[in-house]
């Protein structure tokens, strides 16, 4: 399935004592730029970067430009299918992320499957156009739900896990927004390809496919990016589990410290109590008398 549509790095949010720090002009452009950096970062991350964008266009461009000339439906499958494998195995040798690529190999083969058991070209794209509509509904009825998709998707992401949900509302209300913006632009990309898959041929279908792969979620990741850009920071979860962590073991170093004090001043004190009870047991021992002399 093309990994454009689903997001899948190493956020700085402020918690703790930064959360608190007295802010100047300065600090609070500089904190801005950071912040849209590390969202930058993360979202390049998350939905694959340019790499993961050629290996999701390729296959299908690859489809569509050989059918387009030779017509032949082996011949297309079996090429598009070949190019996703070897993208995988480029990844696979240079010890890299798999997750984008082993997507575009399971959607390119799911197409490849319908396409060869229908013996219609056209199915090679359905796989990815049901994928499609089913991920813009679930955009829409989770942000329904007030769980939207991209807060779950993302909260691992940027260490935040789910705290937005209770703890930080402006981040839930901009997760809300990336969602429905998700949702909507898939659901306007389906409302195009669904009627070309019964109207138009094989060859028209696939250059639309091709050609809507790039704007849609262009769009959708910079409406992403502006929104959580104007968010709050996110609550770096992992951190305080952490800190947490760290304060039961000094508190367990602290209480382990005082046992082994009071263990050796109970032992001093024994020791002590001994010491006196065999003195005042010397004292109160009677004393032996010597032989009398007679007069």
């Amino acid at each position: 399935m093309p990994s454009h549509d689903r997001p899948t790095t190493d956020p700085r949010p402020t918690t703790g004592a930064d959360a608190t720090a007295p802010a100047t002009p300065g600090a609070d452009a500089g904190q801005a730029a950071d912040g849209r950096a590390v969202t930058e970062q993360a979202l390049f991350e998350a939905f694959g970067g340019i790499r993961g964008t050629v290996e999701t266009i390729l296959p299908g461009l690859l489809f569509v430009a050989i059918y387009t000339v030779s017509k032949d439906l082996h011949v297309s499958a079996i090429a598009a299918l070949a190019v996703s494998l070897v993208l995988t195995a480029v990844r696979l040798v240079r010890r890299d992320t798999l997750k984008h690529a082993f997507s575009g190999v399971f959607g390119v083969a799911f197409g490849v499957v319908f396409a060869m058991m229908t013996g219609n070209a056209k199915d090679f794209y359905l796989p990815s156009m049901l994928y499609t509509l089913g991920l813009a509904l679930a955009y829409i009825v989770t942000t329904l739900a007030g769980v939207p998709l991209l807060g779950l998707i993302l909260g691992p992401v940027f260490k935040e896990n789910l705290s937005w949900r209770t703890r930080n509302p402006g981040r839930k209300k901009a997760y809300a927004k990336s969602s429905w913006a998700w949702g909507l632009i898939l659901l306007a990309k389906c409302a195009i390809l669904f009627p070309l898959y019964w109207w138009a041929d094989t060859a028209q279908l696939g250059w639309v496919l091709v050609a809507l792969k790039l704007p849609p979620f262009l769009l959708a990741l910079w409406l992403t990016w502006v929104f959580l850009t104007k968010a709050p920071p996110p609550i770096d979860v992992f951190a305080e589990m952490e800190a947490e962590e760290e304060r039961e073991k000094a508190q367990r170093a602290a209480a382990e410290r005082r046992s082994a004090e009071g263990e050796v001043l109970d032992a001093v004190a024994e020791d002590l109590g001994h010491g006196l009870a065999a003195e005042v047991a010397a004292e109160a021992a009677p004393r032996p008398q010597g032989p009398r002399h007679r007069r």
